[in-house]
């Protein structure tokens, strides 16, 4: 991929603004578990960084994917993961099926002041009983005149208990499950939403995280999505543009935790010798860094043909698996480099350790992943009749 002047100053922006407004406040945030959303969406929204490839007319840039792509990179810079997944929910979880297939009503209600910071979102697909398993959800909306009746809950919905609207994925009919689907724009405070206490997570600590009840929420079914039952199709569309943002975000905080490990390995001394000139370890970082490249390689390639209309399903599905996976072996090597000192909580590698795990969960688990990829290798096994 090759970056205009245009992307490097956007680059330069969003680096700046994380130097500036986000890592000075990261270890705050991680302690309080939670950071002041609205303030720090606001003066994202004044500097156009929510609404990067969405529609001018609604206050977005108007500009292509590999735009956000460096923006997601440049936000893995972050000291936290917390606050990037929070932001990623924002531009590239909650807003992208409003920004494409959205009513007029529905952009100008709820995506023009998402993309200017004025509103938070979340998105609600996950339940306790349907994670990765998108087909499996049981929340409902039936209809009632104009409106919808919505019953049933969301578990692990990030930003929700400040957000202002959650873009809702519910059962609208008794069809098959990949048609009986639609994606549903509720503002959150709409009577009969309440929230469970904050989920105590492993890591993403700065962000919060609850379930969500609806009992009896009623919407007006203009606030829908595009037709009735195309939900599923919608949510599947969206999911790889969020596995390629995971992916990106994961390239640069890789990379700074190897640095970070290179700096203490130079500092730190066994027997007499830095640890860095120990060939075990300048080996194993030198190998960690080659496959941060090879990561980035692939989602650079990925972005750019999903920029020209392909699509990108395989080599999405591809750069998430990757980006989990590698995320797990980085961190976990370089958590050992640190020795005692990164089995503190408050030690970057240990942070990195906990924040990069939910990458092999979040937005389709590793094993969704391998089923999409063998299935358009064509080496995944049809369903097999039951002999009973």
């Amino acid at each position: 991929m090759k970056f205009t002047a245009e992307h490097e100053a956007l680059r330069k922006t969003v680096r700046d603004f994380v130097q500036k407004e986000i890592n000075p406040h990261c270890d705050e945030w991680e302690e309080a578990g939670q950071f002041p959303i609205h303030e720090l969406f606001k003066k994202m929204g004044d500097l156009g960084l929510l609404g990067i490839q969405k529609p001018e007319e609604y206050g977005g840039m108007g500009l292509d994917y590999s735009y956000n792509l460096v923006a997601a990179e440049e936000l893995g810079m972050a000291h936290c993961g917390g606050v990037p997944l929070a932001i990623g929910v924002q531009t590239d979880m909650c807003t992208p099926a409003i920004s494409r297939f959205g009513s007029d009503e529905l952009k100008r209600t709820f995506l023009a002041p998402a993309i200017a910071g004025d509103m938070v979102g979340c998105i609600g697909v996950s339940e306790v009983g349907a994670g990765s398993d998108v087909a499996g959800l049981k929340t409902n909306a039936k209809k009632d005149g104009d409106d919808y009746i919505i019953n049933g809950s969301k578990m692990w919905i990030t930003n929700s208990p400040q957000a202002d609207f959650i873009c809702l994925l519910a059962n609208t009919s008794d069809d098959k499950p990949h048609k009986n689907k639609s994606l549903i724009v509720v503002p959150m405070n709409s009577p009969g939403i309440t929230f469970s206490p904050h989920l105590n997570k492993l890591g993403m600590r700065s962000s919060e995280t609850a379930q969500i009840f609806f009992d009896d929420v009623r919407v007006p079914q203009r606030y829908r999505i595009g037709a009735e039952a195309t939900g599923f199709m919608m949510q599947m569309l969206q999911f790889q543009e969020e596995r390629l943002w995971g992916a990106a975000n994961v390239i640069k905080a890789l990379e700074n935790c190897i640095d970070q490990t290179i700096e203490y390995c130079r500092e730190r001394k066994t027997f007499g010798t830095p640890l860095i000139d120990n060939q075990v370890i300048h080996f194993r970082l030198a190998e960690l860094q080659t496959e941060v490249e090879a990561l980035r390689a692939l989602t650079y390639q990925a972005c750019e043909l999903h920029v020209e209309g392909k699509d990108v399903t395989k080599l999405a599905s591809m750069a998430k698996l990757k980006a989990g996976r590698l995320g797990r072996e980085v961190t976990d090597s370089c958590l050992q480099y640190w020795g005692g000192n990164g089995f503190m909580w408050d030690n970057p590698a240990s942070r990195a350790f906990r924040d990069v795990r939910l990458v092999s969960i979040g937005g389709g688990a590793d094993e969704i992943m391998l089923g999409i990829i063998c299935k358009l290798m064509g080496t995944l096994p049809g369903k097999r009749k039951s002999r009973t």
